[in-house]
């Protein structure tokens, strides 16, 4: 049975600013992978807050694919060491 748009948007959400609260930057401060870190916090914050501007706007479509593009900033981050994220759980990929 196909996921519902609604619920899958709302679950992205969750999932996106969830994943935003538990993301910690370690790179040393003033080190180009400490630009790197808060460059995409910068831009996953920016996807969820674009987002919630679709939802509100009656565009879920828009909405889904902000959330899921905020939160593929942040597992790329994780991914290459920008972040310590937890390695259990459903928040990131690592």
């Amino acid at each position: 049975m196909p996921a519902d748009l609604a619920e899958k948007t709302d679950r992205y959400e969750r999932l996106l600013a969830e994943a935003l609260d538990a993301a910690e930057p370690v790179a040393p401060d003033g080190t180009p992978l400490d630009d790197a870190s808060a460059e995409c916090l910068e831009m996953a914050e920016s996807y969820l807050d674009d987002g919630r501007h679709f939802r509100e706007n009656d565009d879920p479509v828009n909405a889904l694919a902000a959330f899921s593009y905020g939160h593929a900033w942040l597992d790329a981050g994780a991914r290459i060491g920008l972040f310590d994220v937890p390695t259990d759980g459903h928040l990131f990929t690592v």
